[in-house]
């Protein structure tokens, strides 16, 4: 967020002149999205290859059934409204951390500001959902292991351990362990890169058996129609749920090197834009290979092979390494959870960076994770420590964790991807709100450091003007003909420039009041979406009985 000090200090010497003026445009234009103090390090590759793999996971192969249930146009139509719904979640989370200190987001932060009171519950939930996806990843690698090895090697059944699901959680742990102990999601930036070869590996697998296998009769392919509302909702979870990652995206707004709007922008179209395009990609492929009578897990349909051992392999790739992404939000709501004090608001911190000693927004002091204290080494060992044994002893001892997801999935993914970004950025922007009156004071500093720019353009061509007509002779038309092609361009280049101010690409064009009520509608449509899952995990499981 900008530093009032630096607006305060160069107001008092735009008084000088044009030039002065001139260099205080130049520094307001810049320091909105400063790198520097309590900036990141992270470039927008890293932070587009975590985020994409926080996306992309097992649940890609599950696309082809969801989409059969929905017919192909609204399964397509339901892919993309998804991607873009969690984009806009995504969005307005970047939206909220300029009320914050650079470097301090994070969804505590944000309801210490917004909802006090409420603010362990949120990270509570954080916590709880983080915690059981990385425990089913976990269960995925015990489940798959043994036929990994069998499918390289027939002789690995007769060797007990190697078919025993415990053993080969307990090996990957040996990975997990060292790779949760990292402070910075941005050093996971390798492990992610390999994770996503892992999924470009199935991706190419589900492609290939498409362009050479014989795809499913013409009546076994839903085009228009559906199978119907309940197998519909019921596949409408694994959609929506596909895209959250938005647990980690205040850790990538605090370590992103360029935390401009047009970067943070690109970071999420760029992730989101891709998992779209995966999910289309393998569910029209898969589905139209093998028809209605796909089942949840498209590489179990495939003839026993290297091939789809391979892929078997590489799902357990994709999922070990995605546990330490899961690991890094948990660690953090945790420690949020364990530091709340009912109403004990942060409200007598302000930036240190400040020489004019103004108090700007209530935020917490930096930390590694956004929290409102740095993490102490020892308290970071603890509690990941912890996690890890909890998750390890869970994963031995459950062999399923499906029903408890399910709910879990229905309240904790809905909420971090929808309700809670649309009803922090409603209630933080508020005209009405101390936050939202400081931040528009700098962006209305800032139109009117432009506008006077402009001004002292338009001083400085008609003194041109005004000199050509004072010159004498034949030279005086020839003069003012180019004064008059330099105040042309001049003119073009203010009106290219006010209409890159209101159509931008970084959607800084946005007017707040339609933020806000997109926003709202944005909680509004989790709520339903939280209301519809719920109630088809309870038909569920009722019919289950």
């Amino acid at each position: 967020m900008p530093n009032y000090s630096a607006i305060t200090h160069e107001a008092t010497t735009s008084s000088t002149g044009p030039s002065a003026s001139d260099d205080m445009t130049r520094t307001r234009r810049v320091r909105p999205h400063s790198k520097d103090g309590g900036g990141g390090s992270a470039s927008m590759f890293s932070s587009v290859t975590n985020l994409l793999n926080t996306i992309l996971g097992a649940g890609t192969l599950a696309m082809p059934s969801a989409l059969s249930h929905f017919g192909m146009v609204l399964g397509i139509f339901v892919i993309l409204w998804s991607g873009f719904t969690s984009a806009f979640g995504l969005y307005l989370q970047s939206r909220c951390a300029r009320y914050l200190d650079r470097g301090s987001s994070s969804f505590f932060a944000l309801s210490q500001l917004t909802y006090p009171n409420a603010a362990v519950i949120f990270d509570a939930a954080i916590a709880i959902k983080c915690f059981g996806v990385g425990v089913s990843y976990m269960i995925i690698i015990g489940d798959l292991m043994p036929g990994v090895v069998e499918g390289f090697d027939d002789r690995a059944a007769s060797i007990p351990y190697l078919m025993d699901r415990n053993f080969w959680i307990t090996v990957f742990m040996l990975v997990i362990i060292p790779l949760s102990f990292l402070r910075r999601l941005d050093s996971l930036k390798y492990t992610s890169i390999i994770a996503l070869v892992a999924i470009g590996y199935l991706i190419v697998l589900v492609v290939y058996h498409f362009a050479t296998d014989a795809l499913a009769p013409r009546d076994k392919i839903r085009i228009i129609h559906w199978a119907g509302p309940v197998e519909a909702l019921a596949s409408l979870p694994v959609v929506i749920f596909a895209y959250t990652c938005h647990q980690n995206m205040f850790s990538i707004l605090n370590e992103i090197k360029d935390n401009s709007p047009k970067s943070i922008l690109g970071v999420v179209s760029s992730s989101i834009g891709s998992a779209a395009g995966v999910y289309v990609l393998v569910s029209v492929t898969g589905y139209l290979t093998f028809g209605n009578d796909i089942t949840g897990n498209i590489v179990s349909m495939y003839t026993p092979s290297i091939a789809s051992t391979i892929a078997k392999a590489a799902i357990v790739i994709l999922v070990t390494f995605s546990v330490p992404l899961q690991v890094h939000p948990c660690r953090a709501s945790v420690d949020a959870v364990l530091k709340w004090r009912p109403n004990a608001i942060p409200g007598t911190q302000g930036r240190t960076s400040s020489p004019n000693t103004r108090l700007l927004l209530p935020t917490a002091t930096r930390s590694d994770h956004g929290s409102s204290a740095p993490m102490s080494d020892l308290r970071f060992a603890i509690l990941t420590t912890i996690l890890l044994v909890l998750a390890y002893s869970t994963a031995l001892t459950v062999t399923s964790l499906e029903t408890v997801l399910a709910y879990v999935g229905s309240t904790g993914s809905t909420a971090i991807s929808f309700i809670l970004p649309g009803l922090f950025y409603y209630k933080i922007s508020d005209p009405d709100s101390i936050h939202h009156q400081r931040l528009t004071k700098e962006d209305d500093d800032a139109l009117s450091v432009t506008a006077s720019e402009d001004a002292d353009d338009d001083y400085n061509e008609t003194t041109d003007n005004e000199g050509a007509d004072g010159l004498s002779g034949g030279s005086v038309s020839s003069i003012r003909s180019a004064a008059s092609g330099i105040h042309t361009r001049s003119k073009a280049a203010k009106l290219l420039r006010r209409w890159q101010t209101k159509w931008r690409a970084d959607m800084e064009h946005l007017k707040p009041v339609h933020l806000r009520r997109a926003s709202l509608g944005l909680a509004i449509y989790g709520i339903c979406v939280m209301t519809v899952c719920l109630a088809m995990n309870l038909v569920g499981t009722h019919a289950a009985h």
